[in-house]
């Protein structure tokens, strides 16, 4: 009885089952090392594409530093630049910011003129005048502190910024007539010509102080930086040829 019993209970033992994994095809193989591989391909086409865009940049802006010592993002996008492009220059201390757009260039053989240089690239619609014009002229002994720039009388406020600004609202003729641009380091600056200059100073003698204007006339015609003809023609510009009369009769 014992041994029916025994075979009743191996009858009935659960037979053991071993599970195969399925093989892989060749198309599910392939597709596995793709998977596998991916974040290596991606950090690949990142670094890549990060080197391309150094390079392209970098032989952009290059040229450009080269060029002016004082640039504005726009310089960027004529070029095709993203304003990022000079995140590693600034970090480098290749550039500097002067004001909100504005970089001044660091290691350019500069000019004894170079704020007006960095006035001009700041505001480019101002003329520098007044104080600031006398000095690159040779026609004072003033040393103003500030660029004296004019601008339209409804133009906007210039944001602050360095070099300081003495900013001054001319209108129509005054602000249009009796101006050059003059080449410094790279960057074209307008500036009133000693005419006009000896005019607007006499023009703004209760501000700049009679003396200034009147060192301004001497000095211009001792060293013939204009005519006669040209200074009462910026005279009656600025409305002051009754004013600087007597001062010029003095001169004979």
């Amino acid at each position: 009885m014992n041994s029916r019993l025994n075979c009743d209970i191996q009858a009935v033992r659960p037979v053991a089952t071993t599970k195969r994994t399925p093989r892989l095809g060749s198309s599910d193989r392939a597709a596995s090392r793709v998977s596998t591989c991916d974040g290596h391909l991606q950090t690949s086409a990142d670094i890549l594409y990060s080197v391309g865009m150094a390079t392209i940049i970098d032989s952009k802006l290059r040229p450009l530093l080269r060029k002016k010592s004082v640039i504005r993002t726009r310089d960027l996008a004529r070029l095709g630049l993203p304003r990022t492009a000079l995140e590693v220059p600034l970090a480098d201390g290749v550039v500097s910011r002067l004001s909100h757009g504005v970089y001044d260039v660091t290691g350019y053989d500069v000019s004894e003129h170079h704020s007006l240089a960095q006035a001009a690239v700041r505001v480019p619609h101002g003329v520098v005048c007044l104080l600031s014009a006398l000095v690159f002229h040779d026609l004072t002994t003033q040393s103003p502190h500030e660029v004296w720039l004019a601008i339209d009388r409804k133009a906007r406020q210039p944001a602050e910024g360095f070099p300081p600004l003495h900013v001054v609202r001319f209108g129509g003729e005054a602000l249009n007539s009796g101006s050059t641009i003059h080449q410094i380091d790279g960057v074209p600056v307008r500036i009133t010509t000693p005419a006009k200059t000896v005019a607007d100073c006499f023009k703004y003698r209760n501000k700049l102080g009679i003396s200034v204007a009147v060192e301004a006339l001497r000095d211009g015609w001792t060293k013939r930086r204009f005519t006669m003809d040209e200074l009462w023609a910026m005279a009656r510009v600025c409305r002051v040829h009754n004013v600087i009369r007597p001062y010029v009769e003095s001169l004979a």
